[in-house]
């Protein structure tokens, strides 16, 4: 049984993950703003700012995911991985060595083949625990 010690430093955690949450919610809104008004700006829309908007989906939606179950399933930040990773081939691609680009699009077929394996490896429960598949 845990101590009343024990108990209050978990609400003292478990308090500022909660306000660490609501920040990160709150930035993120604010950088989907700022990204509205410069694509409002300039008049044009470019996959880059498609796939930073993106970007910010997964991270609000990776947000959700933990704070109705307190736990972040893997496969979300592999996803938000692959996102940053296709936003940077595709911003920065007319000025990198062709070698550079071949190991960033080996980095996200890497991170697409580990989010496959753990679709099909594994079944996450509601709590954030996960147990094999056996389909």
């Amino acid at each position: 049984m845990p101590s009343n010690r024990q108990l209050s430093v978990s609400s003292l955690i478990s308090g500022i993950e909660k306000v660490i949450l609501v920040l990160i919610v709150m930035l993120t809104v604010g950088a989907v703003g700022i990204e509205l008004g410069v694509v409002w700006k300039n008049q044009t829309i470019e996959i880059a700012d498609i796939l930073l908007l993106f970007l910010y989906t997964e991270v609000i939606s990776m947000v959700g995911v933990f704070y109705r179950s307190h736990a972040i399933p893997v496969i979300y930040p592999i996803f938000i991985a692959i996102t940053a990773l296709s936003r940077l081939v595709v911003l920065q691609s007319k000025d990198m060595a062709p070698e550079t680009i071949l190991f960033e699009a080996s980095a996200i077929l890497i991170l697409a083949l580990a989010a496959i394996a753990l679709r099909f490896t594994l079944i996450e429960g509601l709590d954030g625990t996960a147990t094999i598949n056996k389909d």
